[in-house]
């Protein structure tokens, strides 16, 4: 496994590609990860609604960790954006662009914000 450093999106997506490869042999379809990404990210809500919201743990789930969680998204969106040819580099850059120029002023407008 590589050594854990600062890394880009992009190296991300190579890091994950090489694993796959050697090691999970090949990607699972599109949809079938399209599934699992939404399984990841229910994972997510259900942290978040314990730890933040107004339920509470069940003892299954006092042992999963919202890092790990997390990274469980991330893992399976970079698999995604690799068998979909995404560069996410690219787009987290004209996605960020788009929201400047869409967003510039409506939040600071918004006065839920205050």
């Amino acid at each position: 496994m590589a050594k854990k450093k600062e890394i880009s999106l992009r190296e991300c997506q190579e890091v994950v590609d090489t694993w796959i490869k050697d090691i999970g042999v090949r990607y699972f379809s599109e949809l079938t990860n399209l599934a699992q990404l939404v399984e990841e990210v229910g994972e997510v809500a259900r942290i978040m609604s314990r730890t933040y919201g107004d339920q509470s743990f069940k003892d299954s789930d006092k042992a999963k960790k919202l890092d790990d969680e997390l990274s469980d998204v991330l893992f399976v969106l970079l698999c995604i954006a690799n068998q979909t040819n995404v560069d996410l580099t690219d787009a987290f850059w004209r996605g960020m662009e788009k929201r400047t120029q869409r967003d510039r002023h409506r939040h600071r407008e918004n006065k839920k914000l205050r």
